[in-house]
């Protein structure tokens, strides 16, 4: 399919939103990359990630203890996405360029690929989220119906009572099965990939080599076959839930839009600002225990907007943009707790089924 055009407009609500957000930090006196907090979160996510990792592998613990381990290993690797890559990826982790490559880089370590996913993430999702045919986290298919304008099969009629399974598979399908569907077919849907340079090539097969190293062949060794694939499977499914239903809860919910562009046209019948908000929703941004965990990411409506700015400083921030929303009569999509958002998402899902 054409790639939508977005209208640009010289005096637009884009531009509004980042004059405000430009006074606010040139009033606070504050950068816009993270803190020393976010800085500090960083070495506890990293330092927990190698205690457990190595007290698994090298100190098995009990069969119970060792499961229960493995889960709180999955939160841990989901934490790390959530905070220290996602962050590094947009290149808000920090001020220093090399500092961000690195957070960024954690991906590679945890199983993925930092070069795909700045394709699918930064520049295919963020510039056309919910777009069927374009934005890659709504296309399940034929598994899930994620949009109107998908294929509907009978399955589909259940959908709202199976996806805890597929959302809990995401992550080992990620490392195992898309990253290397993506590299071969060099498309991300149908988006063709940029040509990837030597070193690109290298660091993909290296890291992916060294992911089965360090959590299948190592572990495999140490603790036996049958003990490695139940606690591997605790690990990731535990992580694929955690992180199918962040990014979820965000775009595919009831109240979140699904644009179309105008088929003679190509363009999108609202400017890119306020696309973002009809197609984005809030969730349990009062919670700082949700907060801390997910990177700020219940705050998508402002990673959205403006994705090179730090999650710590989303709370402050999201108060300009619905005060903003307010004045220009834009819906501002946000669900007070997670189970709220969660509930909304199956009736989402189950509207789609039917």
């Amino acid at each position: 399919m054409s790639i939508p055009k977005f209208s640009n407009l010289p005096q637009s609500f884009h531009s509004e939103l980042k004059q405000r957000i430009s006074d606010y930090f040139e009033k606070v006196g504050k950068s816009t990359t993270g803190n020393a907090s976010l800085f500090l979160k960083a070495i506890i996510l990293m330092t927990a990630f190698a205690v457990v990792y190595i007290h698994l592998v090298f100190f098995t613990p009990s069969n119970l203890w060792a499961i229960l381990e493995c889960i709180l290993l999955g939160g841990i690797v989901s934490a790390i996405g959530f905070n220290i890559m996602h962050d590094g990826a947009h290149g808000s982790f920090s001020k220093n360029k090399s500092v961000n490559l690195l957070a960024a880089f954690s991906l590679n370590l945890l199983g993925g690929n930092s070069f795909m996913w700045n394709m699918k993430h930064n520049i295919i999702h963020h510039a056309y989220t919910n777009v069927d045919g374009i934005d890659d986290d709504i296309d399940v298919q034929p598994w899930m119906r994620m949009s109107g304008t998908q294929k509907k099969y009978k399955l589909h009629k259940y959908q709202h009572l199976y996806f805890w399974i597929l959302y809990s598979l995401l992550y080992i399908s990620w490392i195992f099965f898309m990253d290397y569907q993506k590299y071969f077919k060099s498309r991300v849907g149908e988006m063709k990939l940029k040509k990837m340079t030597i070193a690109d090539h290298f660091i993909f097969w290296s890291f992916k080599l060294l992911n089965a190293f360090l959590f299948v062949a190592l572990p495999i060794y140490m603790v036996g076959f049958g003990h490695w694939v139940v606690g591997f499977i605790a690990f990731t499914f535990f992580a694929g839930l955690v992180l199918s239903l962040v990014f979820q809860l965000a775009h595919t919910v009831e109240h979140t839009s699904f644009p179309v562009a105008d088929p003679e046209t190509g363009k999108m019948e609202d400017e890119w600002a306020i696309h973002q908000i009809k197609t984005t929703a809030n969730f349990a941004t009062k919670n700082k225990v949700v907060s801390w965990l997910v990177g700020g990411l219940n705050f998508q409506i402002e990673h959205h907007l403006f994705p090179k700015i730090s999650h710590v400083h989303y709370p402050a921030i999201s108060k300009i943009i619905k005060q903003a929303c307010q004045e220009y009569g834009i819906t501002y999509i946000e669900y007070p707790r997670v189970r709220l958002a969660i509930a909304s998402h199956v009736a989402f899902l189950r509207q789609m089924g039917r």
